[in-house]
């Protein structure tokens, strides 16, 4: 048997405000604890997906930073790489420089006076065979003009009492064998003496001890100088990786960066070959052969290679320059991007929690004064019941 109660208009009044101030007040307590306002898609389906979407790809982007910042690091290597490579070039043009102050001489005078007889004297001038054939009848002064138009002009002269010769020349004059050294009064070289293995092309007899050459093995000495430092440069240009990636060592090599979630927007960063080879610069050939800091004109040669070798290594840190600003910038846009997309995630579903507070008051006085309008509607019943009595 089902009963009722029957409440009276005034009550019933009172008692549904009540229960939409509870409501209120249950939401508002929700947004305080939560700090949102749109907290599933039954509280605001088009502000709950967008917010959604954009919390997304600023995740996504969020994702790409890792990437373009290893992106910056590794052009930054390869820009550092570049930067150390052209110390090392610039150590190699001041070695040139010592080479080429480094003045080759060969000097010393005849023990035993010149002697005329028809004889061919192979001479060896800076590595190259140098022939010269004197008359049976030549005296001191013809062997002399004979012998400087060989080898250049006041190299040999004759001493103070007009008998022996006498070797003034700026350049390693060698002999091909000890008789072409004795021919013209110089003694014969010592017995178990090496032949000169530097500056020289053709084989060559070991120096008279009347002679003295100087200068030579100091350009050795720079020329393998110069090697090591051509060594560094290679050894440099493999080092210089970051995570598994060079991009000093070959065209082959690519760095590729995404800047957005679907791939669309990226850079490729080719890399450049900044080995010895690649900017050109040739190893010092020494031993037997003519190309080894001898000569002057070889020396230059190299000067003009490293000035090119400089040209090109400023040419890539130039582009690798203009690549990272590139990338930084990006870098620095997607952070933007990010925050803007979080804030607008935000402001789709963040309460205001200064006015849910106010709400919050708002709906606590409002409880207490439904609850005492509830209590004199009581109070109007409870009257009626006394009359009753």
């Amino acid at each position: 048997m089902s009963s009722s109660i029957t409440l009276s208009a005034a009550t019933r009044q009172n008692l549904l405000s009540l229960q939409d101030t509870s409501a209120l007040t249950s939401t508002t307590q929700n947004r305080l604890s939560t700090g949102k306002k749109v907290n599933s898609a039954l509280d605001s389906p088009v502000n709950f997906f967008t917010s959604q979407s954009l919390s997304a790809r600023s995740n996504d982007l969020g994702g790409l930073l890792d990437g373009i910042s290893n992106g910056i690091q590794t052009i930054q290597a390869a820009n550092q790489g570049i930067t150390s490579i052209q110390k090392l070039v610039d150590q190699a043009k001041s070695v040139t420089s010592q080479a080429l102050a480094t003045q080759v001489t060969t000097s010393g005078s005849a023990t035993t006076a010149y002697a005329a007889g028809a004889t061919s004297i192979n001479l060896i001038k800076n590595g190259t065979a140098v022939p010269v054939t004197l008359g049976a009848t030549d005296d001191i002064d013809t062997a002399i003009g004979k012998l400087n138009a060989a080898i250049g002009a006041g190299s040999f002269s004759k001493s103070t009492d007009g008998k022996n010769l006498v070797l003034n020349a700026k350049a390693d004059i060698e002999f091909k064998t000890a008789t072409d050294q004795t021919a013209l009064g110089f003694a014969a070289p010592a017995s178990g003496a090496t032949a000169p293995s530097y500056g020289t092309a053709v084989p060559a007899v070991a120096q008279s001890a009347d002679l003295t050459v100087l200068g030579v093995s100091t350009r050795k000495e720079l020329a393998a100088q110069y090697n090591d430092l051509r060594t560094q440069i290679d050894q440099l240009a493999k080092d210089a990786s970051f995570n598994g990636v060079n991009l000093l060592t070959g065209t082959d090599s690519k760095l590729s960066i995404n800047f957005n979630e679907n791939g669309s927007s990226s850079l490729n960063v080719k890399g450049v070959d900044a080995t010895s080879t690649g900017i050109g610069i040739a190893a010092i050939k020494q031993a037997t052969d003519a190309d080894n800091f001898l000569l002057d004109s070889d020396i230059k040669s190299n000067v003009n290679l490293l000035k090119s070798a400089s040209d090109s290594l400023r040419a890539k840190s130039s582009t690798f320059g203009s690549n990272l600003s590139v990338v930084q910038n990006r870098q620095d846009f997607s952070k933007n991007l990010i925050n803007v997309l979080d804030t607008g995630s935000a402001n789709l579903t963040n309460a205001d929690l200064n006015e849910e507070a106010a709400n919050s008051q708002a709906l606590s006085t409002r409880q207490s004064l439904g609850i005492s309008a509830l209590s004199l509607a009581n109070q109007a019943q409870q009257g009626i019941l006394q009359l009753l009595r």
